[in-house]
């Protein structure tokens, strides 16, 4: 009577608690029942039991970094994918690599769920069209790999500490427009001269600024657009490329040897996209134009290189008062050229133009090589 007493008053244990057995070697340590992790009514038929949550794993921190990788923060699996690509800065060249490796992980942007890839770069600030590089497109696939350098010429250590490199991923669509799938920044003051820096960073929706008269996405998105192009706008009227210059004073000749070496990312001026760009100068003042100089036209570039000399036969002394007059143009045959852009180097010129001038008159028989900025402001005289 007293057994079945005592097994009346005793509930059977159940066979998941039966289970609950540290069986590993060491000393015994309280462990949580694995009925804690089922919840279960009482013998009166109440309400269920609040389940004991299982102890949080550790959440391991981010992996370390070098001082030449730069990863994004979260894991790959990101909506709009990953990329890699690798920065490097010759500040003896002037010459910025830009190494696109791969991506992964790219948002379907096609109906057969994969997308037709391809990167873009340019700098900013700056006119798009002006320095827009571009990969090869690759076909059907979330995981592209391009292997590509791309190189911007002619920039110098200013350039580097005030401009961004912005690096968009997009689908290719023959029948429509491209597509934008991600993007990413990267501002060059974070790259060391000469020192090769690794990039695997996860891409980011292009920003849309709030609008309070906008309500959809659709106006937001065009008024981001009218914003970029206006503030491209503004920029190419600035900036219209770069052109490599060698100047010498020659003690010997009493003159001075002009070397027109190349230009880089040229404002494009034909409707193919590219320019036939040739370079003219002058020594001013010249009423007479007798110091007029001109190299050859380069056919279909925004990139061209001449390697041409030319000489002015002038004393040292009155070069202090006098300037050089460099202009870039584009030609067309049977109209009129277009002017793409210009610059002027002289005593009374200010920044790089005035620098680059001064070293050569306070350093004679040595060769100073610069690159110059090109502007849009066209100077006193036509093509």
């Amino acid at each position: 009577m007293s057994g079945q007493g005592w097994e009346g008053a005793r509930r059977p244990v159940p066979i998941h608690e039966h289970m609950a057995i540290d069986v590993c070697p060491g000393p015994i340590r309280p462990i949580h029942q694995i009925s804690d992790y089922f919840p279960r009514r009482t013998p009166e038929g109440g309400p269920c039991r609040p389940p004991t949550p299982p102890p949080a794993p550790p959440t391991p921190g981010p992996p370390a970094q070098g001082p030449d990788t730069d990863s994004c923060d979260s894991d790959d699996t990101t909506a709009l994918g990953t990329l890699e690509f690798d920065l490097l800065y010759d500040p003896d060249s002037c010459i910025l690599h830009c190494t696109v490796l791969r991506a992964k992980g790219l948002k379907p942007m096609d109906f057969n769920g994969l997308a037709d890839p391809y990167v873009k770069v340019h700098l900013l600030p700056g006119a798009c069209k002006a320095n827009k590089l571009k990969t090869r497109t690759q076909r059907n696939t979330l995981n592209p790999v391009w292997n590509e350098e791309l190189m911007y010429m002619g920039l110098t250590a200013e350039d580097m500490a005030r401009r961004t490199l912005r690096i968009s991923v997009c689908d290719e669509d023959k029948l429509t427009h491209n597509e934008f799938i991600g993007e990413t920044r990267v501002p060059l003051r974070r790259l060391k001269p000469a020192q090769k820096k690794h990039f695997s960073i996860c891409l980011e929706p292009q920003l849309l600024p709030a609008s309070p008269s906008s309500t959809s996405a659709a106006l937001r998105g065009i008024s981001c657009y009218l914003r970029e192009l206006e503030q491209a706008e503004q920029w190419a009227m600035e900036e219209r490329g770069r052109i490599l210059l060698a100047l010498t004073y020659s003690s010997e000749h009493q003159g001075l040897r002009v070397e027109i070496l190349r230009c880089a990312h040229l404002a494009a001026m034909d409707v193919n996209g590219y320019s036939d760009p040739y370079v003219k100068l002058y020594l001013k003042p010249d009423v007479e134009k007798k110091s007029k100089h001109k190299t050859s036209v380069k056919k279909k570039t925004l990139n061209p290189e001449y390697n041409e000399e030319f000489f002015y036969e002038v004393a040292q002394a009155e070069l202090a008062w006098r300037s050089l007059e460099i202009t870039v143009w584009d030609y067309d045959l049977g109209k009129s050229n277009d002017f793409i852009g210009g610059t002027v180097l002289g005593a009374g010129s200010s920044g790089e133009q005035r620098l680059h001038w001064l070293w050569c008159l306070q350093g004679p028989d040595r060769r100073w090589e610069h690159w110059q900025t090109l502007s849009n402001r066209l100077p006193a005289g036509g093509p």
